[in-house]
């Protein structure tokens, strides 16, 4: 973990007023979480191949993630453009543990040479791919198309025609849904949404859906599927953005009145054993960019929150949501943060309640749209992150990252300062470090390169308050001070020291010992129990 840089995007004066209001409400919310809802990896970012284009889709399986984009190429970790491509046509696989990349290279090419969509069967033998391709390797396609994880093959027995882009994909032991920009598959209508046998051949299910499908999700426990989008009707009837519809007929059963304004889209849908979490896109006033969850057996909403800031992608894990966005006013979420004119881009929830947990990694908005990140996956204790970003954690790092268990980032030491001195005393401050993992720190105060105190405060991005430290001298004494921080797992160097001398008072002058300061002989003399 690092300091964050500074943020330059100009604040407004009514933003800077609101965020001055809330800050100590929403810093006291923060705190707040329970205690045993923790992310379940950590916020500092790991060494990761990098794209040369936007990422939009991920998935993983038996230690493979896959990713799926408009790229041409990959290259090291750390390596700027240019330097150490190796070619890889808008798909990529990498080891998950280790971020090695693998051999796993079959090109997406023709038609909109993209992969929007990826998701690996229940049983991890099966990687469907969707997108806008006519081509891979050297079949042909027509945007939707199989593999083998284990052997990186092209099946020949999935091979629908689909008319247009595929944008979301969802499996089941039988059946592949497919969402998206179409309107037929092979020779039959299907607007927007289709269903198909994993071997291919397209089943009765059907919906009339007058707007793009960007999300699914098929409860089969409820049979039910969760289709998310652009649309305004479903099957001829009102069902803005959000609708579930029967898994085998594609007839109506829910949908959300209310949920979702106008001028917002469903992005992201992803489920657990009893909820169905949704993220939402939204232009201009009035619009919900933020996540709700509902109960998967009838519909209703458990809570919603109401960040700003486009929300791309989801993932529900170990009793945490996280989510992939660009928030920038989480001020109403327990546990968020005022608007301030930045953005915060990666957000870990409490499944239970919506609290915002101290877990900030960040990427930058990045190409394209400039939302930042655009997908998520987890695997093997991992969790991956893809989109349009070109910095991670203030670091140059385009396209993919991947974060890992363990804390293995200190806090950046604060400045020391000398703020006062009086005599037999030093008063020192310092601005309050902050770090991605953890709102409790705790400093280390030396004089002379003895540890003289310790301090423990919390503090977040947007709340570093200033903090100080009277140290109790001899009067006329110089002293050396430096200062450390520490997460309790990883601690800072120390800082760069600063001087500091106590003044002496006239009456002192002469050479009367400081009262507040015994000299170092009287302090010998007690710990002796001798007198002079």
């Amino acid at each position: 973990m690092h300091l964050r840089k500074l943020r330059t995007k100009p604040v407004t004066r009514a933003a800077a007023v609101t965020a001055l209001a809330c800050t100590t409400a929403l810093l006291d919310a923060s705190l707040a979480v329970a205690a045993d809802v923790t992310p379940p990896v950590s916020a500092d970012a790991l060494d990761t191949w990098q794209t040369n284009g936007i990422v939009w889709s991920m998935a993983a399986a038996n230690g493979v993630v896959f990713v799926g984009g408009t790229f041409d190429s990959v290259r090291p970790p750390g390596a700027a453009p240019g330097q150490g491509e190796v070619s890889r046509r808008n798909f990529a696989a990498f080891d998950s543990r280790t971020g090695k990349l693998l051999p796993c290279a079959p090109a997406f090419t023709g038609l909109g040479r993209t992969v929007r969509a990826l998701k690996v069967s229940p049983d991890s033998k099966v990687l469907y791919v969707g997108g806008s391709f006519n081509r891979v390797g050297s079949a042909t396609a027509a945007s939707a198309v199989a593999f083998d994880t284990k052997s990186c093959t092209l099946r020949k027995d999935f091979r629908p025609t689909v008319s247009a882009t595929v944008r979301a994909i969802d499996v089941t032991d039988r059946t592949v849904y497919l969402g998206g920009d179409f309107g037929r598959v092979g020779s039959q209508v299907r607007n927007r949404v289709a269903a198909l046998t994993t071997k291919g051949a397209l089943l009765p299910f059907k919906a009339q859906i007058d707007h793009p499908v960007r999300a699914l999700s098929a409860a089969t426990s409820h049979n039910r599927v969760f289709v998310g989008g652009d649309f305004e009707v479903v099957n001829g009837r009102p069902a803005r953005s959000l609708v579930a519809l029967h898994a085998t007929s594609g007839q109506t059963l829910l949908t959300y009145p209310g949920w979702f304004p106008r001028e917002s889209s469903v992005k992201a849908i992803a489920r657990d054993k009893t909820r169905f979490y949704v993220g939402a896109e939204g232009h201009g006033p009035g619009i919900f960019d933020g996540r709700i969850a509902g109960l998967l057996a009838n519909g209703t909403m458990v809570w919603k929150d109401t960040c700003r800031g486009a929300t791309q992608a989801l993932v529900p894990w170990k009793g945490v949501l996280l989510s992939a966005s660009h928030a920038h006013d989480c001020h109403e979420t327990p546990g968020g943060f005022p608007e301030r004119g930045d953005r915060q881009h990666l957000l870990a929830q409490s499944l239970n309640d919506r609290h915002i947990l101290h877990w900030f990694p960040d990427t930058n908005d990045g190409l394209g749209e400039q939302v930042g990140p655009r997908a998520l996956a987890v695997s093997k204790g991992h969790l991956w992150v893809g989109g349009e970003f070109t910095r991670v954690n203030d670091v140059p790092q385009q396209g993919i990252t991947r974060f890992g268990p363990r804390d293995i980032g200190a806090p950046a030491v604060p400045a020391l300062t000398v703020a006062d001195t009086d005599p037999g005393r030093v008063t020192l401050a310092w601005r309050a470090a902050w770090d991605r993992d953890d709102a409790a720190l705790t400093y280390r105060v030396y004089r002379d390169g003895k540890l003289v105190a310790r301090k423990t405060e919390s503090s977040t991005y947007w709340h570093r308050p200033q903090l100080t430290y009277t140290d109790s001298v001899n009067d006329g004494a110089r002293h050396q001070y430096t200062i450390e921080v520490t997460d309790g797992t990883n601690t800072s160097a120390k800082s760069r020291s600063v001087s500091a001398t106590a003044p002496r008072t006239a009456q002192r002058a002469a050479g009367e010992p400081s009262p507040t300061a015994p000299s170092e002989a009287a302090t010998a003399d007690r710990k002796t129990g001798e007198t002079r």
